[in-house]
């Protein structure tokens, strides 16, 4: 059991699959993603997010449009459709230049919540510029009993 274990472990730091401390690029990228969402998604602000977007932007989401000028569109159809809703970002994720980010919104449909992750790809000089989301409603109860936070 020991040797197997002694094994596993080696195995684990050899193969890069080891946990490991965030990168200062890592944390530069969290800090980025983390201040563009809370500033185009929770305050609805386009010019403050803004910055954190590189030149080119590819969106992955089926519902919103491609580009920087589509993010303005879907900042501008929070602001008329959504202005309480909130994003709580739960945890964060970061993978070279992969953030992750899950979620909790509210404030978009009456009485739901909706589960989210957000998957960001930012540049060498830590600009997002891609993005895809999966988004799930929270039910009343789950069959495990767990909660999706």
């Amino acid at each position: 059991m020991k040797r197997t274990l002694t094994a596993l472990l080696a195995f684990a730091v050899l193969s890069g699959s080891a946990l490991a401390a965030e990168s200062p690029a890592e944390k530069q990228n969290i800090q980025n993603v983390v201040n563009f969402y809370n500033k185009g998604l929770n305050e609805k602000n386009f010019d403050a997010a803004r910055p954190y977007l590189g030149n080119d932007y590819k969106q992955h989401n089926p519902g919103a449009q491609d580009g920087i000028e589509g993010f303005r569109h879907f900042v501008a159809f929070l602001q008329q459709k959504y202005p309480h809703s909130h994003s709580e970002i739960v945890r964060t994720f970061a993978d070279g230049d992969y953030v992750i980010l899950h979620v909790k919104t509210t404030g978009r449909e009456a009485g739901e919540t909706k589960a989210i992750v957000d998957i960001f790809r930012l540049d060498p000089q830590h600009k997002i510029v891609e993005h895809w989301d999966v988004t799930q409603v929270v039910p009343d109860k789950t069959v495990s009993g767990n909660s999706m936070f």
